[in-house]
Protein backbone atom coordinates (compact mmCIF):
# COMPACT_ATOMS: atom_id res chain seq x y z
CA UNK A 1 0.00 0.00 0.00
CA UNK A 2 1.27 3.56 -0.72
CA UNK A 3 2.63 5.72 2.07
CA UNK A 4 1.08 9.15 1.68
CA UNK A 5 2.20 12.21 2.97
CA UNK A 6 0.14 15.25 3.08
CA UNK A 7 1.33 19.09 3.87
CA UNK A 8 -2.38 20.88 4.16
CA UNK A 9 -0.92 24.33 3.97
CA UNK A 10 -2.38 28.30 4.53
CA UNK A 11 -0.74 29.22 1.16
CA UNK A 12 0.03 25.97 -0.49
CA UNK A 13 -0.04 22.05 -0.25
CA UNK A 14 1.49 19.69 -0.90
CA UNK A 15 2.05 15.52 -1.50
CA UNK A 16 4.00 12.79 -1.29
CA UNK A 17 4.34 8.97 -1.55
CA UNK A 18 7.23 7.30 0.05
CA UNK A 19 6.21 3.87 -0.92
CA UNK A 20 4.67 2.76 -4.37
CA UNK A 21 5.91 -0.34 -6.38
CA UNK A 22 5.74 1.56 -9.55
CA UNK A 23 7.05 4.52 -9.19
CA UNK A 24 9.44 4.05 -5.88
CA UNK A 25 12.47 2.33 -4.92
CA UNK A 26 13.82 1.91 -1.44
CA UNK A 27 11.07 4.03 -0.05
CA UNK A 28 12.35 6.72 -2.56
CA UNK A 29 9.50 9.66 -2.21
CA UNK A 30 7.23 10.64 -4.87
CA UNK A 31 6.04 13.77 -5.18
CA UNK A 32 2.65 14.67 -6.70
CA UNK A 33 2.19 17.04 -9.45
CA UNK A 34 -0.08 19.39 -10.31
CA UNK A 35 -0.94 21.22 -13.56
CA UNK A 36 -0.53 24.60 -13.59
CA UNK A 37 -1.63 25.90 -17.57
CA UNK A 38 1.53 24.32 -19.35
CA UNK A 39 3.60 23.30 -16.31
CA UNK A 40 3.64 21.17 -13.79
CA UNK A 41 3.87 22.04 -10.04
CA UNK A 42 4.91 20.04 -6.37
CA UNK A 43 2.20 21.92 -4.44
CA UNK A 44 -1.11 22.95 -4.95
CA UNK A 45 -1.97 26.51 -4.30
CA UNK A 46 -4.69 26.13 -1.25
CA UNK A 47 -7.35 28.19 -2.82
CA UNK A 48 -10.99 27.90 -3.84
CA UNK A 49 -12.96 29.72 -6.67
CA UNK A 50 -17.04 29.72 -6.76
CA UNK A 51 -18.07 30.21 -9.87
CA UNK A 52 -22.10 31.53 -9.79
CA UNK A 53 -21.98 30.88 -13.37
CA UNK A 54 -21.98 27.34 -13.50
CA UNK A 55 -23.80 24.83 -11.38
CA UNK A 56 -21.85 22.48 -8.72
CA UNK A 57 -22.85 18.99 -7.11
CA UNK A 58 -25.83 19.27 -5.00
CA UNK A 59 -26.26 22.85 -6.20
CA UNK A 60 -24.95 26.42 -5.60
CA UNK A 61 -21.69 27.29 -7.36
CA UNK A 62 -19.21 25.50 -8.76
CA UNK A 63 -16.38 25.20 -6.79
CA UNK A 64 -12.76 25.07 -8.00
CA UNK A 65 -9.73 24.39 -6.40
CA UNK A 66 -5.89 24.93 -6.75
CA UNK A 67 -4.03 26.36 -9.73
CA UNK A 68 -7.59 25.42 -11.45
CA UNK A 69 -9.15 28.42 -9.26
CA UNK A 70 -7.38 30.77 -10.12
CA UNK A 71 -7.70 30.00 -13.75
CA UNK A 72 -11.04 30.27 -13.21
CA UNK A 73 -10.80 33.26 -11.27
CA UNK A 74 -8.79 35.19 -13.92
CA UNK A 75 -11.29 34.11 -16.49
CA UNK A 76 -14.39 35.08 -13.95
CA UNK A 77 -13.31 38.65 -14.73
CA UNK A 78 -14.21 39.89 -11.07
CA UNK A 79 -17.62 37.34 -11.25
CA UNK A 80 -17.50 34.52 -8.05
CA UNK A 81 -16.00 34.54 -4.52
CA UNK A 82 -12.33 34.07 -3.74
CA UNK A 83 -11.08 31.60 -0.74
CA UNK A 84 -8.23 31.54 0.69
CA UNK A 85 -5.91 30.76 3.82
CA UNK A 86 -8.28 28.45 5.16
CA UNK A 87 -5.93 27.04 7.29
CA UNK A 88 -5.95 29.76 9.53
CA UNK A 89 -9.33 29.70 10.66
CA UNK A 90 -9.27 26.20 11.73
CA UNK A 91 -9.01 27.21 15.20
CA UNK A 92 -11.37 29.71 14.76
CA UNK A 93 -14.55 29.20 16.93
CA UNK A 94 -16.25 32.45 15.35
CA UNK A 95 -16.05 30.97 11.91
CA UNK A 96 -18.73 28.19 12.14
CA UNK A 97 -20.20 28.78 8.48
CA UNK A 98 -20.38 31.37 5.75
CA UNK A 99 -22.95 31.54 2.86
CA UNK A 100 -21.64 31.61 -0.47
CA UNK A 101 -24.47 32.58 -3.48
CA UNK A 102 -27.22 31.56 -0.96
CA UNK A 103 -25.61 27.91 0.13
CA UNK A 104 -24.72 27.77 3.41
CA UNK A 105 -20.58 26.33 4.14
CA UNK A 106 -19.13 25.37 7.48
CA UNK A 107 -15.25 25.35 7.54
CA UNK A 108 -15.00 21.83 7.12
CA UNK A 109 -16.69 21.81 3.58
CA UNK A 110 -14.52 24.45 2.21
CA UNK A 111 -11.27 22.53 3.52
CA UNK A 112 -12.66 18.93 1.70
CA UNK A 113 -13.80 21.16 -1.55
CA UNK A 114 -9.91 22.01 -1.81
CA UNK A 115 -8.75 18.15 -0.55
CA UNK A 116 -11.10 16.20 -3.02
CA UNK A 117 -9.29 17.61 -6.13
CA UNK A 118 -6.04 17.90 -4.79
CA UNK A 119 -6.30 14.09 -4.24
CA UNK A 120 -8.06 13.21 -7.11
CA UNK A 121 -5.19 15.24 -8.99
CA UNK A 122 -2.31 13.07 -7.48
CA UNK A 123 -4.29 9.71 -7.80
CA UNK A 124 -4.18 10.40 -11.25
CA UNK A 125 0.12 10.68 -11.38
CA UNK A 126 0.42 8.35 -8.67
CA UNK A 127 -2.51 5.36 -8.60
CA UNK A 128 -4.79 4.54 -5.64
CA UNK A 129 -3.43 6.26 -2.75
CA UNK A 130 -5.91 4.42 0.03
CA UNK A 131 -7.68 5.22 3.04
CA UNK A 132 -4.67 6.25 5.22
CA UNK A 133 -2.54 9.58 5.57
CA UNK A 134 0.18 11.43 8.18
CA UNK A 135 -0.81 14.79 8.25
CA UNK A 136 1.10 17.59 9.05
CA UNK A 137 -0.27 20.35 11.50
CA UNK A 138 1.61 23.39 13.16
CA UNK A 139 2.95 23.10 16.64
CA UNK A 140 0.12 25.91 17.48
CA UNK A 141 -2.87 26.54 14.99
CA UNK A 142 -3.58 30.09 13.92
CA UNK A 143 -6.38 31.57 16.39
CA UNK A 144 -5.95 28.47 19.08
CA UNK A 145 -5.86 30.63 22.30
CA UNK A 146 -6.12 27.33 24.77
CA UNK A 147 -6.04 23.29 24.27
CA UNK A 148 -9.36 22.78 22.92
CA UNK A 149 -9.20 25.62 20.79
CA UNK A 150 -6.24 22.86 19.21
CA UNK A 151 -8.59 20.60 19.64
CA UNK A 152 -11.23 21.55 17.35
CA UNK A 153 -8.69 22.53 14.72
CA UNK A 154 -7.23 18.63 14.50
CA UNK A 155 -11.34 18.16 14.77
CA UNK A 156 -12.26 19.93 11.90
CA UNK A 157 -9.29 19.45 9.66
CA UNK A 158 -9.69 15.35 10.33
CA UNK A 159 -13.38 15.45 9.22
CA UNK A 160 -12.16 16.97 5.67
CA UNK A 161 -9.76 14.69 5.56
CA UNK A 162 -12.16 11.73 5.93
CA UNK A 163 -14.55 13.39 3.05
CA UNK A 164 -11.42 13.37 0.72
CA UNK A 165 -10.91 9.33 1.45
CA UNK A 166 -8.51 9.70 4.14
CA UNK A 167 -10.06 7.64 7.12
CA UNK A 168 -7.59 6.59 8.89
CA UNK A 169 -5.37 9.81 9.64
CA UNK A 170 -1.92 10.23 11.84
CA UNK A 171 -1.62 14.42 12.61
CA UNK A 172 2.50 14.86 13.12
CA UNK A 173 3.89 18.39 13.83
CA UNK A 174 5.31 19.88 10.93
CA UNK A 175 8.79 20.63 11.63
CA UNK A 176 9.27 17.09 12.77
CA UNK A 177 8.22 16.11 9.52
CA UNK A 178 10.79 18.45 8.10
CA UNK A 179 13.40 16.84 10.43
CA UNK A 180 12.51 13.19 9.05
CA UNK A 181 13.28 14.64 6.22
CA UNK A 182 16.64 16.28 7.07
CA UNK A 183 17.28 13.16 8.85
CA UNK A 184 17.67 10.92 5.98
CA UNK A 185 21.28 12.99 5.34
CA UNK A 186 22.74 12.88 8.71
CA UNK A 187 25.75 10.52 8.93
CA UNK A 188 26.23 10.10 12.89
CA UNK A 189 24.09 11.49 15.60
CA UNK A 190 22.81 15.32 15.82
CA UNK A 191 21.50 17.57 17.89
CA UNK A 192 18.95 19.61 15.05
CA UNK A 193 16.77 23.02 15.58
CA UNK A 194 14.21 23.15 13.11
CA UNK A 195 12.59 25.50 11.90
CA UNK A 196 9.50 25.59 9.73
CA UNK A 197 8.13 28.42 8.04
CA UNK A 198 4.62 28.51 6.15
CA UNK A 199 1.80 30.85 5.43
CA UNK A 200 0.26 31.42 8.87
CA UNK A 201 2.82 29.90 11.19
CA UNK A 202 6.20 29.11 12.25
CA UNK A 203 7.05 26.18 14.28
CA UNK A 204 10.28 25.00 15.87
CA UNK A 205 11.33 21.54 17.49
CA UNK A 206 14.62 20.78 18.83
CA UNK A 207 15.65 17.03 18.16
CA UNK A 208 18.55 14.51 18.44
CA UNK A 209 18.37 12.58 15.30
CA UNK A 210 20.27 9.51 13.91
CA UNK A 211 20.71 7.63 10.79
CA UNK A 212 19.31 4.14 10.81
CA UNK A 213 18.83 1.40 8.40
CA UNK A 214 16.66 1.59 5.05
CA UNK A 215 16.56 5.53 5.04
CA UNK A 216 15.09 5.32 8.57
CA UNK A 217 16.03 7.28 11.72
CA UNK A 218 16.46 7.67 15.25
CA UNK A 219 15.08 10.55 16.95
CA UNK A 220 14.10 12.30 20.60
CA UNK A 221 12.17 15.12 20.43
CA UNK A 222 13.39 17.47 22.49
CA UNK A 223 10.76 20.49 22.66
CA UNK A 224 8.38 22.21 20.37
CA UNK A 225 6.79 25.82 20.32
CA UNK A 226 5.73 27.92 17.53
CA UNK A 227 4.14 30.83 16.74
CA UNK A 228 1.24 32.33 14.34
CA UNK A 229 3.58 34.39 12.52
CA UNK A 230 5.14 33.39 9.31
CA UNK A 231 4.79 34.82 5.09
CA UNK A 232 1.43 35.77 4.99
CA UNK A 233 2.42 38.31 8.05
CA UNK A 234 5.24 39.91 5.95
CA UNK A 235 2.87 40.30 3.27
CA UNK A 236 0.83 42.16 5.16
CA UNK A 237 3.08 44.61 6.58
CA UNK A 238 4.18 45.16 2.56
CA UNK A 239 0.80 46.15 1.86
CA UNK A 240 0.35 47.69 4.95
CA UNK A 241 3.27 50.68 4.21
CA UNK A 242 3.81 50.15 0.83
CA UNK A 243 0.38 49.40 -1.15
CA UNK A 244 -2.55 50.86 1.37
CA UNK A 245 -1.33 54.05 1.33
CA UNK A 246 -2.37 54.55 -2.34
CA UNK A 247 -5.48 53.40 -1.75
CA UNK A 248 -6.77 55.87 1.01
CA UNK A 249 -4.96 54.04 4.20
CA UNK A 250 -3.53 57.63 6.22
CA UNK A 251 -5.75 60.04 3.96
CA UNK A 252 -8.59 62.47 5.08
CA UNK A 253 -12.84 62.95 4.37
CA UNK A 254 -15.11 65.45 5.02
CA UNK A 255 -17.55 64.47 7.81
CA UNK A 256 -21.26 65.33 7.63
CA UNK A 257 -20.80 67.89 10.23
CA UNK A 258 -17.35 69.74 8.31
CA UNK A 259 -14.70 67.96 10.28
CA UNK A 260 -11.64 66.40 8.50
CA UNK A 261 -11.58 62.76 9.92
CA UNK A 262 -8.94 60.12 9.11
CA UNK A 263 -10.21 56.98 6.81
CA UNK A 264 -10.57 54.93 9.43
CA UNK A 265 -8.21 52.15 9.39
CA UNK A 266 -10.60 49.01 10.44
CA UNK A 267 -10.95 49.43 6.43
CA UNK A 268 -7.43 48.30 5.77
CA UNK A 269 -7.05 45.75 8.53
CA UNK A 270 -9.81 43.61 6.84
CA UNK A 271 -7.73 44.64 3.20
CA UNK A 272 -4.56 43.12 4.32
CA UNK A 273 -5.96 39.94 5.28
CA UNK A 274 -6.09 37.84 1.98
CA UNK A 275 -8.08 35.51 3.21
CA UNK A 276 -10.82 38.43 4.16
CA UNK A 277 -10.80 40.55 0.82
CA UNK A 278 -13.33 38.70 -0.91
CA UNK A 279 -15.87 39.19 2.52
CA UNK A 280 -15.22 42.83 1.62
CA UNK A 281 -17.70 42.56 -1.38
CA UNK A 282 -20.45 42.24 1.34
CA UNK A 283 -23.08 44.97 0.40
CA UNK A 284 -22.44 47.07 3.80
CA UNK A 285 -18.65 47.47 3.24
CA UNK A 286 -19.28 48.04 -0.23
CA UNK A 287 -22.09 51.32 0.28
CA UNK A 288 -19.42 52.49 3.06
CA UNK A 289 -16.52 52.80 0.86
CA UNK A 290 -19.10 54.82 -1.85
CA UNK A 291 -19.66 56.71 1.07
CA UNK A 292 -16.00 57.45 1.99
CA UNK A 293 -15.37 57.94 -1.91
CA UNK A 294 -17.76 61.03 -1.96
CA UNK A 295 -16.31 62.65 1.00
CA UNK A 296 -12.54 62.03 1.04
CA UNK A 297 -10.39 64.31 0.04
CA UNK A 298 -8.37 62.19 -2.05
CA UNK A 299 -11.30 60.16 -4.07
CA UNK A 300 -9.02 58.87 -6.37
CA UNK A 301 -7.36 56.30 -4.08
CA UNK A 302 -10.52 55.25 -2.48
CA UNK A 303 -12.05 54.86 -5.90
CA UNK A 304 -8.64 52.44 -6.52
CA UNK A 305 -9.39 50.36 -3.44
CA UNK A 306 -13.37 49.87 -4.57
CA UNK A 307 -11.79 48.99 -8.04
CA UNK A 308 -9.78 46.11 -6.54
CA UNK A 309 -12.33 44.46 -4.02
CA UNK A 310 -15.47 44.85 -6.88
CA UNK A 311 -13.41 43.36 -9.28
CA UNK A 312 -11.65 40.49 -6.86
CA UNK A 313 -7.71 41.78 -7.84
CA UNK A 314 -6.79 40.36 -4.23
CA UNK A 315 -4.88 37.28 -6.28
CA UNK A 316 -2.98 39.59 -8.59
CA UNK A 317 -2.20 42.10 -5.46
CA UNK A 318 -1.02 38.86 -3.57
CA UNK A 319 1.19 37.83 -6.74
CA UNK A 320 2.60 41.34 -6.87
CA UNK A 321 3.56 41.28 -3.27
CA UNK A 322 5.02 38.13 -3.56
CA UNK A 323 7.33 38.69 -6.09
CA UNK A 324 8.83 42.30 -4.25
CA UNK A 325 9.32 40.08 -1.41
CA UNK A 326 10.97 37.64 -3.39
CA UNK A 327 13.12 40.12 -4.78
CA UNK A 328 14.24 41.84 -2.06
CA UNK A 329 15.50 38.30 -0.52
CA UNK A 330 18.12 38.65 -3.61
CA UNK A 331 18.45 42.28 -4.13
CA UNK A 332 18.70 45.39 -2.20
CA UNK A 333 15.92 47.16 -3.39
CA UNK A 334 12.36 46.29 -5.55
CA UNK A 335 10.29 48.27 -7.86
CA UNK A 336 6.69 47.37 -6.63
CA UNK A 337 4.33 47.34 -9.61
CA UNK A 338 0.69 47.07 -9.89
CA UNK A 339 -1.39 47.87 -12.60
CA UNK A 340 -5.46 47.32 -13.55
CA UNK A 341 -6.36 50.43 -15.11
CA UNK A 342 -7.57 52.87 -13.83
CA UNK A 343 -5.14 51.89 -11.39
CA UNK A 344 -1.78 51.84 -11.52
CA UNK A 345 1.14 51.77 -8.42
CA UNK A 346 4.66 51.81 -9.10
CA UNK A 347 6.86 52.51 -5.75
CA UNK A 348 10.34 51.70 -4.79
CA UNK A 349 11.00 49.56 -1.61
CA UNK A 350 14.26 49.09 -0.06
CA UNK A 351 15.45 45.77 1.77
CA UNK A 352 16.01 48.25 4.94
CA UNK A 353 12.75 49.32 5.34
CA UNK A 354 10.83 45.90 4.37
CA UNK A 355 13.37 44.81 7.57
CA UNK A 356 11.99 47.75 9.80
CA UNK A 357 8.25 46.92 8.65
CA UNK A 358 8.66 43.24 9.57
CA UNK A 359 10.70 44.43 12.64
CA UNK A 360 7.64 43.15 15.57
CA UNK A 361 7.09 40.14 13.54
CA UNK A 362 10.92 39.16 13.44
CA UNK A 363 11.04 39.74 16.74
CA UNK A 364 7.87 37.37 17.78
CA UNK A 365 9.77 34.93 16.03
CA UNK A 366 12.94 35.41 17.48
CA UNK A 367 11.53 34.97 21.31
CA UNK A 368 10.22 31.69 20.19
CA UNK A 369 13.07 30.34 19.37
CA UNK A 370 14.06 31.80 22.04
CA UNK A 371 11.42 30.36 24.60
CA UNK A 372 12.04 27.21 23.64
CA UNK A 373 15.96 27.12 24.10
CA UNK A 374 15.34 27.75 27.48
CA UNK A 375 12.30 25.76 27.83
CA UNK A 376 15.06 22.78 27.02
CA UNK A 377 18.09 24.22 28.55
CA UNK A 378 19.58 23.75 25.51
CA UNK A 379 22.41 25.93 24.94
CA UNK A 380 23.23 27.28 21.37
CA UNK A 381 26.67 26.25 21.26
CA UNK A 382 25.22 22.25 21.84
CA UNK A 383 23.51 22.49 18.33
CA UNK A 384 24.60 20.73 15.81
CA UNK A 385 22.58 21.87 12.52
CA UNK A 386 19.92 24.06 12.13
CA UNK A 387 17.33 23.18 9.22
CA UNK A 388 15.24 25.89 8.02
CA UNK A 389 12.55 25.37 5.57
CA UNK A 390 9.63 27.10 4.26
CA UNK A 391 9.32 30.00 1.94
CA UNK A 392 9.96 32.66 4.65
CA UNK A 393 13.45 31.20 4.88
CA UNK A 394 14.32 32.78 2.44
CA UNK A 395 13.80 36.35 3.97
CA UNK A 396 17.76 37.52 5.01
CA UNK A 397 16.42 39.07 8.16
CA UNK A 398 14.50 35.38 9.50
CA UNK A 399 18.09 33.58 8.32
CA UNK A 400 19.78 36.33 10.80
CA UNK A 401 18.06 35.50 13.34
CA UNK A 402 19.75 31.58 13.44
CA UNK A 403 23.20 33.36 12.08
CA UNK A 404 22.86 35.53 15.21
CA UNK A 405 22.45 32.39 17.59
CA UNK A 406 23.83 29.29 16.38
CA UNK A 407 25.96 30.68 13.60
CA UNK A 408 26.26 30.55 9.27
CA UNK A 409 27.94 27.24 9.22
CA UNK A 410 25.71 25.44 11.29
CA UNK A 411 22.72 26.22 9.08
CA UNK A 412 20.94 23.86 6.58
CA UNK A 413 18.32 24.42 4.14
CA UNK A 414 16.95 22.16 0.79
CA UNK A 415 13.24 21.28 -0.75
CA UNK A 416 12.12 24.13 1.20
CA UNK A 417 8.10 23.73 -0.37
CA UNK A 418 8.23 20.43 -0.01
CA UNK A 419 10.55 18.99 2.40
CA UNK A 420 7.76 18.99 5.41
CA UNK A 421 5.27 16.65 2.51
CA UNK A 422 8.76 13.96 2.24
CA UNK A 423 8.96 14.00 5.50
CA UNK A 424 5.45 13.28 6.43
CA UNK A 425 5.52 10.23 3.86
CA UNK A 426 8.88 9.02 5.27
CA UNK A 427 7.38 9.50 8.84
CA UNK A 428 4.43 7.15 7.79
CA UNK A 429 7.02 4.22 6.37
CA UNK A 430 8.13 3.71 10.03
CA UNK A 431 4.38 4.05 11.47
CA UNK A 432 2.62 1.98 9.23
CA UNK A 433 0.24 5.54 8.38
CA UNK A 434 -2.15 4.65 10.50
CA UNK A 435 -0.42 4.50 13.89
CA UNK A 436 -2.00 6.18 17.31
CA UNK A 437 0.30 9.34 17.33
CA UNK A 438 -1.66 12.39 17.16
CA UNK A 439 -0.05 15.66 18.30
Amino acid sequence: MPVVGLDFGTTNSALCVARNSALCVAGEPVMAQFADGAVSTDTFRSILFFNPDQAGEGGGARAFAGPVAIREYLAAGGAGRLIQSLKSFLADRGFRSTEIFKRTYRLEDLVALMLVPLRAEAEALLGPLGNSAVVGRPVHFSSAASDSDEHLAVTRLEVALKRAGFAQVTFEYEPVAAAYYYGQRVEREELVLIGDFGGGTSDFSILRISPGAGGHIGYEILGNDGVAIAGDAFDRELLRHLIAPELGRGSKYRSPYGRILPIPNPIYFSFERWHQLSFMKARATMNRLEELKRTALEPEKIAALIHIVSNDLGYRLFRAVERTKAELSSAEQSVFTFADPPVAIEKLVTRAEFERWIAPELKAIAECVDRLMAKTAIAAARVDRVFLTGGSSFVPAVRQIFQTRFGDGKIRTGDEFTSVARGLALRGLDIGACGSRRP
